[in-house]
């Protein structure tokens, strides 16, 4: 034990000042030697006083989802685009598109399984998936997601292994399911404080919607279609590229309201691969268009088509991570307010 000036017998092996107040000074008298003044703000290093922010220490913490979350995304978009087309497709021609609808049918089941499986992953254990479906919340995205996702999948698995008009009804139930399925990500995403998701609240949606619409289409380039089912596939591959660049194009718009905001989409690894998905997604969108592709040239497309699909939920993800640590976004978007 030693004996303080002050009075106070402290171990100082073991009585080690920590903690959220251990820095706190008390006016100390002439006794005391006097303690340096503290560094003015302008002098904290990292810190621009024309700028200020809390000594430039973030404000929001990162999400703790880890690569199986957008991976979720992905296939999930995929899953329900897929559940969409082959619903539509069954209603239009079921005769003439008989295997369309039946590969349709097994994406979207094999699409929610493995949408389950990442999103258990991500969780830890499969009981909190449970646990998330324990109760229902209308104003809870995560909570309507969970319930669409367990609602989807036992739809798409009937429409992909019952026969008959229990296996059509059981599509045409995973086809109504599959829209809120391939964009409720992106109404999670932006019902966080994150500044860059929150920003792009109005347009995710559309951009998540178009990408499913044009990854589901991808897969589909990889078996063999009719002529008939290859002209519908393609049309629906058109149309996603187009709503996917379209999409693109409006987050960025949205989200360069404030520039801070929109910077981890212009620059660094996530700017880079922002702008990879978008080269990617154009280049998929040429391909589609090509008359008469061969086999060889539609898997081309489908395997461009993919990583332009993937490529934006990471892009999205990671960006929206930097976005969280960046407190200039937050304050600047505050401030615009």
């Amino acid at each position: 034990m030693s004996g303080n000036r002050d009075g106070r017998r402290i171990d100082e092996a073991r009585g080690i000042l920590e903690g959220a107040g251990s820095h706190q000074r008390i006016e100390q008298s002439g006794d005391y030697p006097s303690t340096p003044a503290p560094a003015t703000y302008a002098q904290v290093p990292g810190v621009d006083a024309a700028d200020p922010t809390y000594y430039g220490q973030a404000v929001l913490k990162q999400p703790v989802w880890i690569w199986s979350i957008p991976a979720y995304f992905y296939t999930g978009g995929v899953a329900g685009a897929a559940a969409m087309l082959g619903a539509a497709a069954h209603l239009i021609e079921p005769r003439g598109m008989c295997g369309l609808v039946t590969r349709c049918r097994w994406i979207s089941a094999g699409g929610a399984m493995l949408s389950t499986a990442l999103l258990i992953h991500d969780l830890g254990r499969p009981m909190r998936f449970l646990y998330m479906l324990r109760v229902f919340r209308p104003t809870s995205p995560m909570s309507v997601g969970s319930w669409v996702l367990t609602g989807f999948g036992g739809a798409a698995a009937g429409s992909a292994v019952l026969p008959g008009a229990w296996g059509t009804f059981a599509g045409q139930v995973a086809g109504l399911l599959g829209m809120p399925l391939a964009s409720y990500t992106a109404v999670l995403l932006s019902h966080t404080a994150i500044p860059l998701w929150q920003e792009a609240r109005r347009t995710m949606p559309f951009l998540f919607i178009g990408s499913a619409i044009s990854a589901s289409a991808a897969a589909l380039e990889f078996g063999r279609l009719s002529e008939r089912e290859e002209r519908a596939v393609t049309v629906f591959a058109v149309a996603g590229s187009v709503m996917e660049l379209a999409g693109v194009a409006a987050v960025e718009r949205e989200t360069g309201r404030v520039p801070q905001v929109a910077k981890p989409l212009r620059e660094g690894a996530t700017g880079a691969l922002w702008t990879a998905a978008k080269v990617l997604s154009a280049t998929s969108l040429v391909l589609t268009l090509i008359p008469g592709k061969s086999q060889r040239m539609r898997k081309v497309s489908g395997a461009v088509g993919t990583l332009a699909s993937i490529a934006i939920r990471f892009a999205i993800f990671h960006a929206g991570k930097r976005s969280a640590a960046d407190p200039r976004a937050t304050f600047h978007l505050q401030r615009s307010e």
